[in-house]
């Protein structure tokens, strides 16, 4: 199993909910921590709680949307000077749930791409060359479950493009020690998930970092959280490693 102690972790969205959950779980595994909000300040008390627990953390803001402004954040982290071994790409949107949906705006597209898909790949064109050249990195994308909905077509489909970059890119550097794989935190009681999802959002902890600290060199995978409800963190690795095999065909 990985050691996250002294490593650095990118976390986007982690002002609230799975995000925030996660940034303090990895603190506990003594990983240093940048947090990505929309601005800086919605990470304030998040990132006084982290340190406190003894672990260097900084916070950087971008609208995710903004793919400039995305750009200015990644050349932000390069400036701070460490090297990011782990990326948590969390934040995502869910524009609205379309009962006419044959009525579906091309806005819900075009917004969705940009946060759930454009944005993540960037992140990870950007940290993935780095990772390679040091022969270590952890990318963990966080996808989505939904089928079957034309209700929710923007983002399940901005999911499912997520999905496919994430496949292609691990065919790759799969057998190496960089590995990129997906995450679903499953339905949780967040912002994005609402008030009647079934599921705590400490329930998907630790399934929604497991990626993280798999070591066994491979990537592609679809290491859904709650299949990882209740157990310890080596317990969730060593169920990963042994139930979870890469898409390749190898």
């Amino acid at each position: 199993m990985v050691q996250a102690k002294e490593k650095w972790a990118l976390i986007t969205g982690a002002s609230r909910g799975i995000g925030q959950l996660t940034a303090k779980f990895m603190a506990e595994q003594g990983c240093n921590l940048i947090l990505h909000s929309r601005k800086t300040e919605h990470c304030k008390n998040l990132l006084e709680e982290v340190r406190s627990m003894g672990v260097e953390a900084f916070s950087v803001e971008a609208e995710l949307s903004d793919l400039d402004g995305v750009q200015a954040m990644l050349e932000e982290i390069d400036r701070m000077g460490m090297a990011v071994d782990i990326v948590l790409n969390n934040a995502g949107i869910q524009i609205a749930y379309r009962t006419d949906y044959f009525g579906t705006p091309v806005s819900d597209y075009t917004e969705s791409f940009k946060i759930n898909t454009i944005a993540p790949a960037m992140i990870c064109y950007h940290f993935m060359p780095k990772m390679i050249e040091r022969g270590f990195g952890r990318i963990v994308n966080t996808t989505s479950g939904i089928r079957l909905e034309p209700e929710q077509a923007g983002y399940s489909a901005s999911k499912a493009a997520l999905d496919k970059i994430t496949i292609d890119l691990g065919s790759k550097v799969d057998g190496t020690n960089v590995m990129i794989n997906l995450t679903d935190p499953g339905w949780c009681r967040t912002d994005l998930g609402g008030p009647n999802a079934p599921n705590a959002p400490e329930s998907a902890i630790p399934g929604i970092v497991v990626g993280a600290f798999v070591d066994d060199k491979k990537s592609g995978r679809y290491l859904n959280a709650p299949y990882f409800s209740g157990l310890t963190l080596e317990e969730a690795v060593a169920k990963a490693e042994r139930e979870f095999d890469s898409p390749y065909g190898k």
